[in-house]
């Protein structure tokens, strides 16, 4: 197969060093120029549309990337394109220029934008600030200052203002509000709910995603710990000892190659959800045991070297695409524009380090050794990670968007996401085939017309650290009670999933495991193969899919002869990591017979490593083992 596509304008660049990152921000910001307005205040990268207008969303384009351009600025780095944002900051904030971004409303998106400005202001003033003329300055302060008043999210948003009044308070403006700022934050501490971890809400809401770490509230605790330490000490160490916590809880979300598991919305931001590592090393927070310098520095880079290697992630000009490892607008939410993916830019957040920190003084080092092959029940996010086998994953079951977002049962309620397999999306509601049902227990009552997957999940939880038992009612008349165990050392590629069924009306079940690439060698699609060639397998209660992305497979574990195993192909653009995936699927039909109906699946996964084709030999040895179910769960079954 020819590889003449497969490649990126920084597959070149090692990453490295703080030079090399300084490179890859540059490489992403001049290809911006063409795209920018003639006054410097808007960037338009695309005509696909968002809830919000055009106006804030070529301001997003403008505004994002200065997460990037702020940190490479404040340590001591320059760009000769950084006058095209400080006329931006001059013609988008004046009411009569032709350019103006519009004053806020209540809950407008205009006011995400303001924590890139106001961080900007706070560590690059210098360069992006005194070079605007008096009337400039009046434009933007007043700009900024126009949110105080507004009604705000009552989520992560908060932090959008604190970073807003931030900034004004770094260039001493007088629409500075301190009031304003407390009560936020006061506000935001109330989202803290133990171990590092706070929830993108207040109390009832459920929901601990990337917003609670990289994207948003862990990173906005540890900037704000560095540069509000003089005026809240004792809230910045606060904040500082939270990320401690949630620094050895977070790391089981990074694989060994630099990855991240895939879970929640948002997931175009991409290397954005490893900048927590950044923010770390930028609030000069000592990592705790077993982490290190080196390892934290290893996080970080790695994911953005990831990243740099995805041709999928970039337009040919070097601009990047809507999407995940591709351009997939299935897996977006309304309010992606063209220019959402450059959040992407908090990850440059080291830039604003010296040489001397230990962050790059330290010799980068692998994922510690101490956290591999291992599995922790996480007790906040009601996960429970594992890295066994050399499969990083979390095990689900809880979490909900707390308001109506696209795709939310993929993104928050399925069984299982992997950081090599990533997760699913819906494409349509016909065919199952439509419905990427990976990791998900998928229910028809419709003889197939319809399917429904788990959303809101109910009375979840990790029962004595062992496995995670929740309760999902599709319908009235119909219960499913779920117990997700994680792998063991014995047979470690290997993931339980229990599921009690009672229903007063006939069902179809179908249920994934890891949707993997399913192309051969010749870039055609998987044909039935045996042993360990790469095809697919359909052998009575199990099935299988093996290719150069690793091994995938499913099998009933009771004597089931009615549940089927299939390879199924589903349909294009459902899988965030490939955009052709096949997905090893059990079926069944289900009578109401008044009786409890019992499925035992076992899961197995074994991901290919580094730039190896397939999975490594011999694993069709692990494949022939199967796990126990616990013993507790198997006297309800008996």
């Amino acid at each position: 197969m020819s590889t003449f596509a497969n490649t990126t304008p920084f597959a070149s660049n090692p990453v490295s060093t703080k030079a090399e990152l300084a490179q890859y921000l540059i490489g992403l910001l001049d290809p911006l120029a063409p795209h920018t307005s003639p006054g410097g205040a808007r960037i338009h990268l695309g005509f696909t549309g968002t809830h919000y207008d055009e106006a804030a969303a070529q301001l997003e384009g403008f505004s994002r990337p200065i997460w990037g351009l702020a940190s490479l600025l404040a340590g001591g780095g320059s760009y000769p394109g950084v006058e095209r944002w400080v006329r931006g900051f001059a013609n988008g904030t004046n009411p009569d220029h032709e350019e103006f971004w519009g004053n806020m409303r209540n809950k407008d998106q205009r006011m995400v934008e303001c924590s890139a400005i106001g961080f900007a202001l706070s560590v690059a003033r210098e360069k992006l600030w005194d070079p605007l003329p008096q009337e400039g300055k009046r434009h933007l302060e007043e700009w900024l200052g126009g949110m105080n008043d507004k009604e705000m999210p009552n989520t992560n948003w908060l932090w959008f203002r604190v970073f807003a009044n931030l900034g004004l308070s770094k260039v001493g403006s007088p629409r500075f509000d301190a009031k304003r700022m407390k009560a936020d934050l006061d506000h935001l501490d109330t989202f803290y709910i133990g171990d590092g971890w706070s929830r993108d809400g207040p109390e009832g809401v459920v929901q601990l995603d990337y917003y609670s770490s990289s994207f948003a509230i862990q990173y906005a605790q540890l900037v704000y710990s560095k540069l509000a330490q003089k005026e809240d000490p004792e809230r910045c160490e606060e904040f500082r000892n939270r990320a401690r916590k949630f620094a050895l809880d977070f790391v089981h979300y990074f694989d060994e190659e630099g990855r991240a598991i895939p879970f929640g919305r948002s997931l175009t931001y991409r290397a954005a959800m490893s900048s927590f590592w950044g923010a770390l090393a930028f609030a000069d927070v000592e990592p705790p045991a077993p982490l290190t310098w080196g390892a934290v520095k290893g996080l970080q880079l790695r994911n953005l070297r990831y990243w740099a290697r995805q041709p999928g992630a970039y337009y040919p000009d070097g601009t990047f695409t809507i999407g995940f490892c591709y351009p997939n607008h299935n897996m977006t939410e309304n309010y992606n524009s063209p220019g959402s993916p450059y959040w992407f830019c908090k990850s440059f957040i080291p830039l604003a380090l010296p040489e001397s920190h230990p962050f790059w003084a330290s010799p980068e080092e692998p994922y510690p050794a101490a956290l591999r092959n291992t599995v922790k029940p996480l007790y906040k996010p009601l996960h429970i990670a594992s890295n066994l086998g050399g499969h990083t994953y979390i095990l689900s079951s809880g979490q909900q968007c707390s308001y109506p977002v696209k795709q939310s049962a993929a993104k928050y309620g399925k069984f299982a996401y992997s950081s090599a397999f990533g997760y699913s999306v819906p494409v349509g509601s016909l065919t199952l085939e439509e419905h990427g049902t990976d990791s998900a227990l998928a229910l028809s009552a419709d003889d197939g017309e319809t399917w429904k997957l788990r959303r809101e999940t109910k009375e979840a939880r990790i029962e004595d650290g062992k496995w995670l038992h929740s309760m999902w009612y599709p319908w009235k008349d119909v219960s499913v009670e779920t117990w997700l165990i994680p792998p063991t050392a014995d047979v470690p590629l290997w993931h339980l999933r229990v599921h009690r069924i009672k229903t007063a009306r006939k069902l179809i079940s179908a249920e994934g495991g890891w949707a993997i690439y399913g192309q051969g060698p010749d870039d055609r699609a998987l044909e039935p193969s045996t042993g360990e060639e790469y095809g697919t397998l359909e052998n009575g209660s199990e099935a299988r899919a093996t290719s150069k992305a690793g091994v995938s497979g499913i099998a009933e574990l009771r004597d089931r002869p009615s549940r089927k195993g299939k390879a199924m192909r589903t349909d294009a653009n459902t899988n965030l990591m490939v955009p052709r995936a096949v997905l090893p699927t059990l079926m069944d039909e289900h009578e109401p017979e008044g009786r409890d109906i019992w499925l035992v699946t076992a899961v197995f996964g074994l991901p290919s490593v580094g730039g190896e084709s397939g999975a490594a030999a011999g694993w069709e040895a692990e494949w022939k083992k199967r796990p126990v179910v616990p013993r507790e769960i198997a006297a309800l079954i008996a």
